[in-house]
């Protein structure tokens, strides 16, 4: 009876319905700074709609029908007229696009052998990174940093964070090791690294034990001074934090979700 007597407010009406696909779209991501919008969906196709006339630009079959699209991504980091897919096919492939639609054939391919759900992660820019409402992950960072601190970078390892400082270039990817993150180079389509979860304040434990990679985000923190930074949420609710500088160890680990299969926060 209380419930009934609540005053629910009614859900609004959307601004407008945009119609094409013809299987489930499994992604979608807006344009960073032009009214395009972009989906892909689970029979490997990828439109590109126009945000104000309610219409679809293009459309292309990027992927397999067999394995689908699992995510779309634009960044400044790309240039205006870049878009990234990534399939279910274990590969990731970076598009041209124009007033024509998408490029014939894609600028790159990677070939990830990574054949699960988890999307890839686009590297921020600083610049970018100011302007995304960060606080979600800015919160887990601080709390990571209360805990137990893992290996902290050495000497013999700022080379290799020199190379990845320039985040830009860079694309976080769940491994084909399913506990394991691959940083790729968008330009090479050269694997750059690979980050093992085997150690930090979790590691009594093996990174089977932790499961699957969930979901991953690469990021530049502001006193980084350029550095690029990967976080990686698990399969048994763990965390864990990594500094590119010291690739070998995350910087801390922790365990923040007691139940299995856990989501980490992933833009």
């Amino acid at each position: 009876m209380a419930e009934q007597g609540m005053n629910r407010r009614p859900s609004p009406d959307p601004v407008s319905v945009l119609r094409g696909h013809r299987a489930s779209v499994a992604d979608i991501c807006f344009h960073p700074s032009k009214t395009i919008l972009f989906s892909g969906s689970t029979d490997g196709e990828l439109r590109i709609w126009d945000t104000v006339q309610h219409r679809t630009v293009s459309s292309s079959w990027v992927h397999s029908a067999a394995h689908g699209v699992i995510c779309v991504a634009a960044s400044p980091v790309l240039g205006d007229n870049k878009v990234i897919s990534q399939g279910r096919d274990g590969s990731v492939k970076c598009w041209e696009f124009g007033e024509g639609g998408l490029s014939r054939t894609p600028l790159l391919t990677i070939k990830t052998n990574a054949y699960h759900f988890c999307k890839l992660s686009i590297a921020k820019s600083p610049s970018e990174a100011l302007e995304t409402d960060d606080l979600e992950i800015n919160k887990i960072v601080d709390d990571m940093q209360r805990g137990e601190q893992g290996d902290q970078p050495t000497d013999s390892t700022i080379s290799k964070g020199k190379e990845l400082s320039e985040g830009p270039k860079y694309v976080a990817i769940a491994g084909e090791q399913s506990s394991v993150v691959e940083i790729w180079d968008v330009n090479t389509a050269e694997r750059i690294v690979e980050l093992p979860h085997s150690s930090g304040s979790l590691s009594n434990q093996t990174p089977n034990q932790r499961g699957m990679c969930m979901a991953v985000q690469a990021f530049l923190p502001s006193e980084s001074q350029g550095h690029l930074s990967v976080m990686a949420g698990y399969e048994d609710g763990s965390i864990a934090w990594w500094d590119l500088r010291n690739p070998g160890a995350p910087l801390t680990a922790v365990k923040l979700h007691s139940e299995p299969g856990t989501l980490f926060y992933h833009t």
